[in-house]
């Protein structure tokens, strides 16, 4: 008798509709997170750092702003929620000219043959500096799963070689936060109890805290001079979390012992507690001063938050 085979779940695909209500204000702020970012990096083969949503190009508004962290160079992100259509199209070559973007990515729910076959008569007949790239997002779920989104690449320059695209080397600000994160884990190791930080992805690096959709992430800005502690709660369905953790936040502030940077995102997927400290990246005093208080403000997020996480 052969071995009993457990059961299969089912897999389903979700319209982006039943998660995403609108483009500007929904699927653009969750595209933007950096763990949703760094899903668009794997899938191309560019590393991007988000640098503004809805940036303004004379009177419009581009969806998203990158830099790509290998030569700091210019990274568009147009996205819709429904399929590609000539008005986007105009607005992707407008908003590229404006911003002079060197690396354009469209993504949709569905590529028209026409659009399709534009991209890659632009990746054809501009320079070998530009490229085009378009994405296909889907959302798929097994069972009663978390839904999982999926970027399909329909476009890509002809001669795009993920390795050989890299070649231009680590950053100057890509290096200064490997420095930090090296530094971080090393003195992490070295305490009684080491925290389970996620692999650090680029500028952040999460740890669980008992419910899916909510973490502690710590962020290191070079640009910005600082590190941050938050709690980052993801999803709208989420914000009713945010909201019972805001009503007690004079009782939190007291236990962490200083007042925090409270802000639900009313416009946006992700709500955020936080609180930040200076950093130098390139004094080495200057981070060992930050990765001390980086953990030890990491683990008084956890006291503080996670017994009221999972028990909301």
């Amino acid at each position: 008798m052969g071995k009993q085979l457990a059961p299969l779940g089912k897999l389903k695909q979700i319209d982006l509709r039943q998660l995403w209500e609108k483009e500007d204000s929904d699927f653009t702020p969750w595209l933007a997170m950096p763990e949703n970012i760094r899903a668009v990096s794997d899938a191309i083969g560019v590393e991007l750092e988000v640098q503004a949503e809805e940036h303004p190009v004379g009177p419009f508004k581009a969806d998203i702003y990158c830099t790509d962290t290998a030569d700091d160079s210019a990274v568009l992100i147009e996205n819709q929620l429904e399929r590609t259509d000539h008005t986007h199209l105009g607005q992707l070559l407008t908003y590229a000219a404006g911003l002079e973007a060197v690396t354009i990515i469209w993504i949709a729910k569905k590529f028209a043959d026409e659009h399709r076959a534009a991209l890659d008569w632009l990746n054809t007949r501009t320079d070998s500096g530009m490229n085009f790239f378009g994405l296909e997002i889907e959302l798929w779920q097994v069972d009663d799963s978390n839904i999982a989104p999926k970027f399909n690449v329909v476009c890509r320059p002809n001669d795009w070689v993920k390795s050989a695209s890299r070649s231009k080397g680590t950053s100057a600000r890509g290096l200064q936060l490997q420095t930090f994160w090296t530094d971080l884990l090393a003195t992490n190791e070295n305490t009684a109890q080491p925290i389970r930080f996620q692999k650090p992805s680029y500028n952040w690096t999460n740890v669980s805290i008992g419910r899916s959709n909510v973490h502690v992430t710590v962020l290191c800005r070079p640009k910005q001079g600082n590190v941050s502690v938050q709690l980052q709660i993801a999803l709208a369905g989420e914000k009713v979390l945010y909201r019972q953790l805001e009503s007690a936040r004079n009782e939190i502030e007291q236990e962490i012992g200083q007042e925090l940077i409270w802000e639900e995102g009313i416009d946006q997927i992700v709500s955020f507690v936080a609180v930040d400290y200076p950093l130098n990246v390139d004094s080495e005093a200057s981070r060992a001063q930050a990765c001390v208080w980086t953990l030890s403000m990491t683990r008084q997020f956890m006291r503080v938050f996670s017994h009221r996480v999972k028990h909301s």
